[in-house]
């Protein structure tokens, strides 16, 4: 089992951002996004497995308070995103493969099986973040130009805010009693994570726990297939 569980860690941001939060968009004002949280890579490469299980994360997943991250499913990789300045362009986007799919809509079974609620449920504006978004939450997210992937087709200072917002997305507590579902992109969770996700794989989640502060608090990160196994009592 690829299931990593982290003793919570607090990864520090240096100042605090306000984060507006409407219906349809989440749009954030944030000053420019400064050098990555001071000694992240540190912690998460000196943080050992904790005693506690998967099973011990799915039984606190259920009583909700936790943001779940996941990078979008798995995709095809003979696929490019030929037309970015045109999202609703679907046909010119990469999208997620037929396991894809499947895998996504078998980790939203299992959330349910699990028992595992979700409140909010924010997206990347490409087809393969929001698809995954909907196959596991079984709903439509709300898809942000915050969460999606900028590449080369926006400044580096556009793709320094977007990391900050997912940064402060990652700190704020869900409504009582639910989790928080955000899909996003490899290069988004490392621009705002650091590079000890650089091996983030396709479907993996990063389970994050608000404490109240300003801090990222990692609690594990989560393979797709970890969730189907759980679920099927593997």
């Amino acid at each position: 089992m690829t299931f990593q569980l982290k003793r919570p860690h607090l990864i520090t941001r240096r100042s605090r951002v306000a984060l507006v939060l409407s219906a349809a968009l989440l749009t954030a004002h944030a000053p420019r996004a400064e050098a990555q949280y001071a000694g992240a890579a540190r912690t998460a490469a000196s943080t050992t497995a904790g005693s506690t299980t998967l099973d011990q994360l799915v039984a606190d997943l259920k009583n909700g308070g936790y943001v779940i991250v996941f990078r979008h499913g798995a995709t095809n990789a003979n696929q490019a995103d030929t037309d970015p300045f045109h999202l609703d362009n679907i046909s010119a986007q990469r999208l997620l493969s037929d396991d894809g799919r499947a895998v996504a809509r078998n980790v939203g079974d299992a959330f349910r099986k699990l028992g595992i609620p979700l409140g909010d449920v924010y997206s990347s504006q490409f087809n393969r973040a929001s698809e995954t978004a909907r196959l596991v939450s079984g709903r439509s997210p709300t898809t942000t130009a915050d969460l999606t992937e900028g590449g080369l087709v926006v400044s580096p200072a556009e793709n320094a805010r977007r990391a900050k917002v997912l940064k402060i997305l990652a700190t704020l507590s869900p409504a009582a009693g639910v989790n928080t579902l955000i899909v996003t992109h490899k290069p988004n969770i490392l621009d705002a994570f650091g590079k000890d996700w650089f091996d983030s794989r396709e479907g993996e989640a990063s389970v994050f726990k608000p404490d109240g502060s300003k801090d990222l608090v990692l609690v594990a990160r989560v393979q797709a297939t970890d969730w189907i196994k759980a679920a099927g009592g593997y």
